[in-house]
């Protein structure tokens, strides 16, 4: 049985645990938190500055939660692969997984870390240049998400899983404008997707941790 180093709050893990879930795999779960130091010093050796997930099977250890989902799709159950197999649509899947990481998901992230510091040591121009990200990220995804279903050719893919964290915290830091319905209406889709409701559910008893208050309940 594979096993996986996480936390459910952490946005790259339910990357990997939506692809999990989707392929209906068992696994074992090492959380990682104050009462399971153990947990903590094993990913500090396994990946480079001690980040998760970590996906451990057998001999072999898997970081970062797009190959985690790759790996799965190589060695794990009969679902549709979360990389489309076919080169050309694997480019688009793997674009939009890029997408969601980088322009959705790390300004969000810069915002929630800039609220953990003590707040003399606080930036101010974080808030602001943030947003300002999320503004243009938001309005190409509006765009980009017109007409369509899933983030990637048209089937639910490895940028599903990046856009469901991506785009369920960003909009609890600084929401998504009531005149991009179109982005708005995948939020929703991503959230009645069984898997992602799944994850969604099993990290709610650490919602209130989030750091940046205002945020959405849904």
């Amino acid at each position: 049985m594979v096993r996986i180093y996480g936390h459910p709050f952490a946005a790259f893990y339910w990357k990997a645990l939506i692809a999990l879930y989707e392929r209906k795999l068992p696994f074992e779960f090492l959380m990682i938190d104050a009462d399971h130091p153990e947990n903590a010093e094993a990913v500090s050796r396994l990946g480079p500055t001690g980040q998760f997930p970590v996906l451990v099977d057998g001999d072999r250890t898997v970081i970062e939660s797009a190959a985690i989902i790759e790996y799965l799709d190589l060695h794990y159950g009969n679902a549709p692969p979360m990389v489309p197999a076919d080169p050309r649509a694997a480019i688009e899947a793997r674009q939009m997984d890029g997408v969601f990481d980088d322009y959705v998901m790390a300004p969000q992230s810069r915002m929630v870390f800039n609220a953990l510091r003590d707040e003399d040591k606080r930036d101010p121009h974080v808030g602001a240049e943030a947003k300002a990200s999320l503004d243009k990220s938001y309005a190409w995804l509006n765009r980009w998400m017109t007409g369509r279903e899933w983030a990637a050719n048209d089937v639910f893919s490895i940028a599903d899983c990046a856009a469901a964290p991506a785009l369920f915290y960003a909009h609890w830091a600084y929401p998504i404008p009531e005149s991009h319905t179109a982005l708005r209406d995948y939020r929703a889709r991503l959230l009645a997707r069984p898997s992602i409701a799944r994850v969604v559910d099993e990290a709610r008893p650490w919602r209130e941790y989030y750091p940046l208050k205002g945020h959405t309940p849904d």
